[in-house]
């Protein structure tokens, strides 16, 4: 008698799920194919439009941050035609989506804060892809703008992510913005050196560098008694690629000039006086 109830109850469950299979098999059935056509079509309408802002020249920051935004744009519609696909009523399905985003929202008020530095620095540009500039502690190139993160290569090859809302809200230096950089060398002499003769010596070997732009020009002047050296400051104006370059070459070049000169290139000295006779 038991036997037969038990196989009676599998013959009614099956059945049961024989029915439930023909009535949401296809259903299932159409969503998958609908998620897996729909991710396909995302792909391939991603590429277009990369290779459309490639063709319009777009600036590789707002570049990045619109196929970022238009990604995730299509995949928020895509899990909606899906979900909708599934028998969910579309205003239960954006009931449900407006409460789960203001409480994303307020757990995520630092990304929103970030999305919208993100389109701050996009929309007034103090930097662009390929400048170098100093943030939060960080000096090197800019790799990308993302919608809640910029990534800065240092010249140690490392590559620091920022969120945006740092950056679009506190003080930045951009070193690539202007065409022209101001190149200043630091140079000591002992004392008792002849400052005319030492700043001609460095004007001849500035004139020597095409690098070096002649208007502004060259500037030499002596600035402070050092305790051990006569301070002078070197100023030079050359297009921002060349900053290093020339500052490297020219503080070598001045130095050989000196020793060729005789210029004597003083080092930090003390002098001891002995307070009693030889001998005590």
């Amino acid at each position: 008698m038991d036997y037969n109830i038990d196989l009676d109850n599998i013959t009614v469950l099956r059945e049961k799920g024989i029915d439930l299979l023909f009535q949401f098999g296809p259903i299932l059935l159409k969503s998958l194919i609908l998620l897996l056509v729909g991710r396909y079509a995302i792909r391939l309408l991603m590429k277009l439009f990369g290779k459309t802002l490639e063709k319009y020249e777009i600036d590789p920051s707002l570049a990045t941050f619109f196929k970022s935004f238009l990604n995730a744009l299509l995949w928020v519609l895509l899990l909606i035609s899906v979900a909708t696909t599934l028998g969910m009523e579309m205003t239960s399905f954006v009931a449900i989506l407006g409460a789960a985003g203001l409480a994303v929202g307020l757990a995520l008020q630092g990304s929103l804060s970030n999305f919208a530095g993100g389109v701050l620095i996009l929309v007034f540009k103090p930097f662009r892809v390929g400048d170098t500039i100093e943030a939060q502690g960080t000096i090197g190139e800019v790799e990308s703008i993302d919608i809640l993160y910029t990534k800065i290569k240092n010249f140690d090859n490392k590559v620091v992510t920022i969120p945006n809302g740092a950056l679009a809200n506190n003080s930045m230096i951009n070193y690539s913005q202007k065409p022209t950089r101001r190149v200043e060398i630091k140079v000591g002499v002992a004392y008792g050196t002849d400052l005319k003769k030492t700043r001609n010596i460095i004007l001849e070997v500035l004139k020597l560098d095409q690098r070096i732009h002649a208007d502004p020009e060259p500037l030499v002047k002596f600035v402070n008694f050092g305790d051990s050296s006569l301070d002078l400051i070197v100023r030079v104006w050359v297009d921002s690629e060349n900053l290093w370059p020339v500052y490297w070459d020219n503080i070598e070049a001045i130095k050989e000039a000196f020793e060729q000169q005789e210029i004597e290139i003083p080092f930090p000295q003390r002098t001891v006086h002995h307070l009693y006779s030889e001998g005590k």
